[in-house]
């Protein structure tokens, strides 16, 4: 067999044709890349200290082709198959998130590359939810909308050889990857023309936008691709300036001189037009555009520190008024990040300096990090955080689904249903960035 192509190879070139074709879809997201391209260069031109940082954390080649995505599925099979679709690309499923706390009736998982070499290279990740049709209130509705799936394959033919063709002999040449990122590309393409009537839709709308989002179409085309900034308080101050409208509030944790975990923004839905069968017009409002900024991911004990502080902060009406007031809560929350390796709130990779290289004979296993990194033989790097944040992904989800959209409990999450529909376990995150850790600590031999 001719040589085999590494996965990273086909997800970039996927994460590549697949921002191509959102940027012609939703000419908006090209605008978007080109504002957080100029935030990210000035960012860093008036910040030589961290365009040092990022250099030196091999960050910075990875932050123009960054990316993430969002998809919706409606049934087991369809999540399933992306599943094997994602690994061929080098990405697996890390963590469960329960949305209908938030009354969106979806749980999910997000695929991505989970070793360093990988995440160096492409970072692309797909935030993938599954539909509970359990949530459904409305009996012969649920019935409709699972009838309505069971029909469709959202897959082309060549899509599905393709895959089994991959599991056969273990990997793809270069004629078959390349044919693979055409074939596959076609699941996530946006397609106008709805499989029911508009009657249906509305029906399914009026229970939820998102399962008429979910249910009414041939695909699940991607409604959402979202690049990385630097400084997301600067891009929605100057998203107005780029003819785009941002959503009131920035999600997650304030601005920071260190920041943690994931802050997003975005641009309201579009509304798109629609032909639904018996040949009725109509439109559907869906897709939209995200920017995120990514910080430092958290242990167990900072993630619990992170959420009792955000849950007491709550949410204001306008952005400045709910920055400040974040920003005074999170006071108790450690901003440098000597006080957050101290505490054990979060995860840093450890480097060896040519001078602690030169002196390894001088510590061992167990020593404490913190006296090489003042002496200057080693140094500690924040680990980025690679996922999602439950409460700002269905705060973003809500915020596209219009202010009516119900926000009653929807019950108990599922992971264990989730995670046989999907065929296999999620990865858990903590346990990742942790190994990530201790490997940075090996290598220095400080484990």
């Amino acid at each position: 067999m001719a040589e085999i192509v590494a996965a990273d190879d086909i997800r970039e070139a996927f994460s590549q044709a697949m921002s191509a074709m959102y940027q012609q879809e939703v000419p908006q997201y090209g605008t978007l890349l080109e504002l957080v391209a100029d935030v990210n260069l000035a960012v860093l031109e008036h910040h030589p200290k961290l365009h040092e940082q990022l250099a030196n954390a091999d960050e910075l080649a990875r932050l123009n082709v960054e990316r993430h995505g969002a998809i919706r599925v409606g049934k087991a099979s369809e999540l399933a198959t992306l599943r094997r679709m994602f690994a061929v690309m080098g990405m697996h499923p890390v963590s469960y998130y329960d949305l209908s706390q938030a009354g969106v009736p979806v749980h999910s998982t997000a695929f991505r590359p989970v070793d360093d070499a990988s995440l160096c290279k492409n970072p692309f990740r797909v935030f993938t939810s599954l539909l509970r049709l359990e949530l459904i209130e409305n009996e012969v509705l649920r019935k409709r909308a699972a009838t309505i799936l069971e029909k469709r394959n959202i897959f082309t033919p060549g899509c599905l050889a393709l895959l089994d063709l991959h599991a056969r002999q273990g990997g793809f040449t270069q004629t078959e990857a390349s044919e693979f990122v055409r074939e596959a590309l076609e699941t996530f393409r946006w397609h106008r023309h709805a499989t029911v009537d508009h009657e249906t839709y509305l029906a399914l709308h009026n229970e939820h936008r998102l399962i008429a989002d979910v249910v009414c179409f041939p695909g699940c085309h991607i409604n959402h691709l979202t690049p990385r900034t630097l400084d997301i308080d600067q891009v929605q101050s100057l998203m107005p300036e780029y003819g785009i409208e941002p959503k009131v509030l920035i999600e997650g944790p304030p601005r920071r001189e260190v920041p943690v975990l994931l802050r997003q923004t975005s641009f309201k839905a579009l509304e798109e037009a629609v032909s639904f069968t018996g040949r009725e017009e109509g439109t559907h409002t869906a897709r939209f555009g995200e920017i995120e900024q990514r910080g430092v991911a958290l242990t167990p004990k900072g993630r619990a520190l992170y959420d009792r502080l955000l849950a007491e902060a709550g949410t204001a009406k306008d952005n400045l008024t709910h920055q400040f007031h974040l920003q005074e809560v999170f006071k108790a929350f450690p901003d440098s990040e000597m006080l957050l390796r101290h505490q054990g709130l979060a995860y840093f990779r450890y480097r060896l300096t040519p001078t602690g290289e030169a002196h390894r004979q001088s510590f061992g296993p167990g020593d404490d990090p913190q006296p090489l990194i003042e002496r200057g033989w080693l140094m500690a790097q924040p680990i980025t955080y690679e996922d999602f944040l439950p409460v700002s992904a269905a705060g973003i989800f809500q915020s596209n689904l219009g202010n009516e959209t119900q926000q009653r409990q929807h019950g108990n999450a599922s992971r264990a249903s989730f995670e046989q529909a999907l065929g296999a376990a999620v990865l858990d995150e903590f346990e990742l960035y942790q190994a990530a850790e201790d490997r940075s600590k090996r290598r220095c031999g400080l484990l």
